[in-house]
C-alpha cells in the first residue's frame, strides 16, 4: 500500500521509495528513509499535501510524492 491510501492515526513502516530522481534524495535527506515508523497526522483539503509524524518531527509532503512512498501497517 503507498502512504496517501493510510487513514488518519494509523502508523506504519515504509517499505520502499519508488527511485524518483531529485524526490527521493529529498526526502531521504530530511529522514524518510526505508524502515523509519511513521504516523499519518492530517490531510489538507483535497487530501494535498499530507502532514506525517517521523522520527519526533512532523512532515508535509505532496500526494504525489506520497504516491510513490510504500508502507506496511503496524
Amino acid at each position: 500500500m503507498v502512504l496517501s491510501e493510510l487513514k488518519i492515526g494509523e502508523l506504519a513502516k515504509v517499505v520502499k521509495i519508488s527511485n524518483v530522481n531529485s524526490v527521493k534524495d529529498r526526502l531521504t535527506a530530511m529522514g524518510l528513509t526505508e524502515g523509519v515508523k511513521i504516523t499519518l497526522v492530517r490531510l489538507a483539503p483535497f487530501s494535498d499535501p499530507i502532514e506525517i509524524k517521523l522520527r519526533g518531527f512532523y512532515m508535509a509532503i505532496r500526494k504525489v510524492d506520497a504516491d510513490k512512498i510504500y508502507v506496511e501497517k503496524l
